[in-house]
């Protein structure tokens, strides 16, 4: 076994508490598919045969995936207010090779091989994969005319290659000038700086890296602490002991820094390369072995995607915009499954757009329209009832005559005679009145009230 697998799953979507706040994330639907499916499904197709998932007791009790990988579920307190590097500290001793950590918000259509092919030619500590940053094309409802979020952008540097990554940094943590390390440049003197990249939250990393985990436990995210520490470290000394210090709590001190060096934590290889580093002709150097073998052993590598779909389902606009994907996604990865669901009953075929979606067990009505939306399952849909651009998830009534447009119903919500919605989120087991009017509205249950 070369690598195994982590899928986080355990997050509550904080960036979009407005759909999680009655679905967990990994639950939401997406294509009719729970969003787990989707990172799964990418690991399945690159042959893994194994997957241990991090979650919640909810989320493992309301899952049903049809999946031939053994999953091995590792539950967390509801109460624990656990970050990435937790989690991933929280398994170690499950973990007895290199590893592959992703998240359950990631759907990509990504041949997994380049990231990991990446991270066995160069030896890496890390390979990762990002994806020029994905601006959702439509109106997010609830949301029109209010001031958007200002992102705080990331600086990547990366060699001429486009792939070794040599520098990264958020916008939040510098000051108003960026500053590039001396020893950096000593060895990379040209570097390339982008923005506008999406970090997809996919990791390979070496087994020793969890082990530094395991004893750093100030570290609490792989994404905003964890990768861009391992990125400097390329090109800092390890942590060396002074010798002769009189100073017995001096000498302590420096032991112990030493003690969470991640170069402590790097095992020497003894491997039949290191005599003949010319003699080996598989690497990344067509022959020449010395940038894997003399450069510092901590090495870091990305995959930057240039065609392909690639979203992180962290906001309910990227949320929307990954429904409004999924047909094109699947007919990618060839599920050719038909995009109405054989027991779904329609009365009218001709009104139902080529790209959507209908669940299984749907009824829709007569001179009922449904264009460019995605209709979960057991939904009843009546007569003369024009849907555009909407997801309507399980178990969702919409009585006769109604107008939804942009909008995205929850589970078992109603939708009473007439009613005209536009660009709104009805959040689930909410009822709107007859020939209720709403546009740019977000409704949930007093419960979930939020402001966005």
């Amino acid at each position: 076994m070369e690598f195994q697998a982590v899928l986080m799953a355990a997050g509550g979507g904080s960036r979009m508490t407005d759909l999680t706040a009655s679905i967990p994330k990994p639950l939401l639907p997406v294509g009719n598919r729970p969003l787990l499916w989707y990172p799964l499904n990418l690991l399945e197709r690159a042959g893994f045969e194994e997957v241990i998932v991090i979650t919640r007791k909810e989320i493992q009790k309301m899952l049903n995936l049809d999946t031939k990988m053994k999953l091995d579920f590792v539950c967390i307190s509801d109460n624990a207010d656990m970050g990435t590097a937790d989690s991933l500290r929280h398994i170690h001793q499950k973990i007895k090779t290199d590893v592959l950590v992703l998240s359950c918000d990631l759907i990509t259509d990504v041949d997994l091989y380049k990231v990991v092919d990446l991270f066995r030619t160069h030896d890496a500590t890390l390979s990762m994969l990002m994806k020029k940053t994905h601006e959702p094309a439509e109106v997010v409802p609830g949301q029109k005319g209010k001031k958007k979020p200002v992102e705080q952008r990331d600086f990547i540097g990366v060699d001429d290659t486009g792939k070794r990554l040599l520098f990264m940094a958020n916008e939040a943590d510098l000051d108003e000038e960026l500053v590039i390390k001396r020893s950096i440049l000593q060895k990379h003197p040209r570097m390339h700086i982008r923005t506008g990249l999406m970090d997809a939250h996919l990791y390979c990393l070496k087994k020793y890296v969890v082990d530094f985990l395991v004893e750093n436990r100030s570290i609490t995210s792989l994404r905003s602490e964890l990768i861009p520490h391992l990125v400097r470290k390329q090109f800092s000394s390890p942590t060396s002991l002074q010798k002769g210090l009189n100073n017995k709590e001096e000498d302590q001190k420096k032991k112990e820094q030493a003690s969470l060096d991640i170069y402590s934590f790097i095992k020497e290889d003894n491997s039949l390369l290191k005599p003949a580093p010319d003699n080996s002709c598989w690497n990344d150097h067509r022959g020449d072995m010395n940038e894997t073998l003399h450069e510092g052993k901590v090495r870091c590598y990305v995959h930057i995607m240039q065609e392909g779909l690639c979203f992180r389902v962290n906001t309910l606009g990227l949320y929307i915009e990954a429904n409004r994907q999924v047909p094109k996604l699947l007919l990618n990865l060839g599920l050719e499954e038909p995009l109405v669901h054989g027991s779904a009953q329609i009365t009218d075929r001709g009104m139902i757009g080529s790209d959507s979606i209908i669940g299984s067990s749907t009824q829709v009505g007569e001179k009922t329209s449904i264009k460019h939306s995605i209709i979960g399952s057991m939904c009843t849909i009546k007569d003369k009832v024009k849907i555009t651009n909407c997801i309507i998830m399980n178990s969702v009534t919409v009585e006769e005559g109604c107008c939804l447009q942009g909008s995205v119903i929850c589970h078992n919500a109603v939708i009473e005679k007439g009613a005209d919605i536009k660009d709104c989120l009805i959040g689930s087991d909410q009822r709107l009145e007859t020939k209720a009017k709403h546009v740019n509205e977000v409704i949930v249950g007093t419960e979930q009230l939020m402001e966005i």
